[in-house]
């Protein structure tokens, strides 16, 4: 980015003059709708200057806004110092939604401009909603920040690869089936796919367009006899092209699929999702639409027993590496004084000892590490500009994961640096009830993935304490590490596509944060199995995949009940018997030192971990 944020914002209002457009809106976007965006996608930096992962910019002639949620409100308000940048925080009154924002403060009649490649439909119809009074137009056939970012870069061209049917474990005609019965019972000939992931797990394959998400920029259209793949020339390789061919897959032009969208008989039926397309796309489409979820969206999210084998192996050897991690980094606090230990320090290390397991492909996530105050930012980022020491006394946060050929994984320990005070203890230990609790919980095959979220919160309740994050998020398969339809928060709606089947992975995250001082966040990973049936139905219960030790030297045992206990005893004797026989040394120290039991264990807990 050569530009600053004053410069960009200058240059990208000379080009909304001369377009005659009063506000530019600038979604964290791109046409897929991706979480992560490759570097083409970037807008929101390059004028910005804020480097959060999510955010949405409003730029009229004399006034430029940054919307994000509570996560990122400490990050950029530090980012945004000396900029003209107003930063409005999501979900605080006094700052209105930026719907609302350009609804209020546009004259009657006012233009805004939008790129539709990367406006999704739904937020395309909730700006028409705001708009209509006041009869304000929107346009979305104009790029105006891509006409002034000069130094924009390319596209990304790396090769597609395919995913063996040893991995995948599904060949990619069973699911092209799957989803040819869903698309007749909806009626419909064709279905529209542009979400990432969803294009990786139905032809099983896997790319590196994005950071952290092993995915490639494509559209997809699926005919009730082929299969069209929309990709940028020179990602799938002849020897590819072949292979997808026999299985009836033809590879044509990425910037080709509007067109020949708009070539479909308009007497035929195209099946897509109204919260996973883009505007611009389905506008070019004459058809008959109907709109519904993505099916292959429900069926990656429940995985198969033949995907959860890779994934505990993948849980071991993360485990493993998460082992020798913590041995290095005890040894490291403990030489502090006399050479410098930092948060980018504890990224370098973890992803190096990660690196070193069989089918580490990267990280699946930015790492988080986070000494005392930086921890109370729940997205924070170290950078070689701005970082902190580790030093003296506190707590230091670390969630990070790992996409491995058979498995993601995400994992949040906190760990104790120097003396931890009773203060932070007593939050520590509310955390892990918080955590505890979820795990344990047993629930009807079926119920609405929110309605689970007050179990973990419970705990943090009763001591009047909150946090502003979801308890817990689906995790993919050797996919997206944030990934759908269930989703464990209170804040999302109890809707009928966020029911919890068996096989769902899915995160178990609850933390507490005192702005300032310091954070905690104790996650593991999650895995759907049935519990037992009754006259009432089918239930489910959790199978705690994630394998690492949690710091016991932040517990409050008073604090704790026998029961919470007892489990807790239960998940270290597993940690340490499955990742025993594969860590040596310091590692293998360190992992007994820290599955030592607190006195609450029992074999026969029958809510022990499994």
């Amino acid at each position: 980015m050569s530009q600053t944020p004053i410069g960009s914002l200058a240059a990208l209002r000379a080009v909304m003059q001369a377009a005659g457009v009063q506000a530019c809106l600038i979604p964290s976007a791109d046409p897929h709708l991706s979480e992560y965006l490759p570097d083409y996608w970037q807008l929101r930096p390059w004028l910005t200057g804020f480097t959060g992962s999510v955010g949405t910019v409003v730029v009229t002639e004399t006034f430029a806004g940054l919307w994000v949620d509570s996560r990122y409100w400490v990050q950029a308000e530090a980012e945004l110092v000396g900029s003209p940048v107003t930063l409005m925080k999501i979900g605080v009154a006094t700052d209105p939604a930026h719907t609302q924002w350009l609804a209020e403060h546009l004259p009657a009649g006012a233009v805004v401009a939008v790129d539709g490649r990367a406006l999704g439909l739904l937020a395309r119809e909730a700006l028409f909603a705001a708009f209509e009074p006041r009869q304000i137009k929107l346009v979305i056939d104009q790029d105006l920040p891509g006409q002034c970012w000069t130094t924009r870069p390319a596209l990304p061209s790396a090769p597609v690869r395919d995913l063996s049917i040893d991995i995948a474990g599904q060949s990619r005609a069973e699911k092209f089936a799957r989803v040819r019965t869903v698309m007749k019972e909806k009626s419909a000939q064709w279905h529209l796919l542009s979400t990432l992931d969803d294009i990786a797990w139905l032809l099983n394959l896997r790319g590196s367009d994005v950071s952290f998400n092993p995915v490639f920029l494509a559209h997809v259209l699926v005919g009730l006899e082929g299969v069209t793949l929309y990709v940028l020339p020179g990602k799938v390789d002849c020897t590819l092209a072949r292979t997808l061919a026999a299985d009836g897959v033809e590879v044509r032009p990425y910037d080709s699929a509007g067109s020949e969208l708009a070539k479909l008989p308009p007497t035929d039926t195209v099946l897509f999702d109204p919260a996973r397309t883009t505007c611009a796309l389905i506008d070019r489409v004459v058809a008959h639409t109907v709109r519904a979820i993505n099916p292959s969206t429900f069926f990656k999210s429940q995985k198969t027993e033949h995907e959860l084998g890779h994934v505990r192996r993948v849980m071991e050897q993360d485990g493993a590496a998460l082992c020798a991690f913590f041995a290095w980094l005890e040894q490291a606090i403990t030489r502090a004084e006399d050479t410098e230990l930092n948060e980018l320090m504890v990224d370098e290390r973890l992803t190096d000892l990660r690196a070193q397991q069989p089918g580490f492909i990267s990280r699946s996530f930015g790492t988080i590490a986070a000494f005392n105050a930086n921890g109370a930012m729940p997205h924070y980022r170290a950078t070689p500009q701005s970082y902190a020491r580790i030093q003296g006394n506190g707590l230091l946060l670390i969630d990070s994961g790992g996409q491995y050929l058979g498995g993601t994984t995400d994992i949040t320990r906190v760990v104790p640096i120097g003396h931890v005070n009773a203060e932070q203890k007593a939050d520590y230990t509310a955390v892990l009830q918080a955590m505890i609790a979820l795990s344990r919980l047993r629930f009807p095959t079926g119920v609405a993935s929110p309605m689970l979220d007050a179990v973990a919160r419970a705990p943090l309740w009763a001591r009047l304490v909150e946090y502003g994050h979801g308890t817990g998020h689906g995790v993919g398969y050797y996919l997206n590490v944030h990934e759908g339809p269930q989703v464990i928060s209170y804040r999302a709606a109890p809707a009928p596509h966020t029911a919890m089947q068996p096989g769902m992975i899915t995160s178990n995250e609850p933390g507490l944060y005192r702005p300032g001082r310091w954070g905690i966040r104790i996650e593991n990973l999650v895995c759907n199995q049935v519990a037992g049936t009754s006259e009432f139905g089918e239930f489910l219960q959790f199978e705690t995949l994630t394998l690492c030790p949690i710091d016991t030297r932040c517990i409050d045992v008073a604090q704790m009940r026998p029961d919470e206990l007892a489990w807790l005893d239960a998940y270290h004797a597993e940690v340490q018997r499955r990742l025993a026989p594969k860590v040596s040394g310091a590692a293998l120290e360190w992992l007994l030192q820290r599955t030592k039991p607190l006195g609450g264990y029992n074999p026969n807990f029958p809510h022990a971990p499994h």
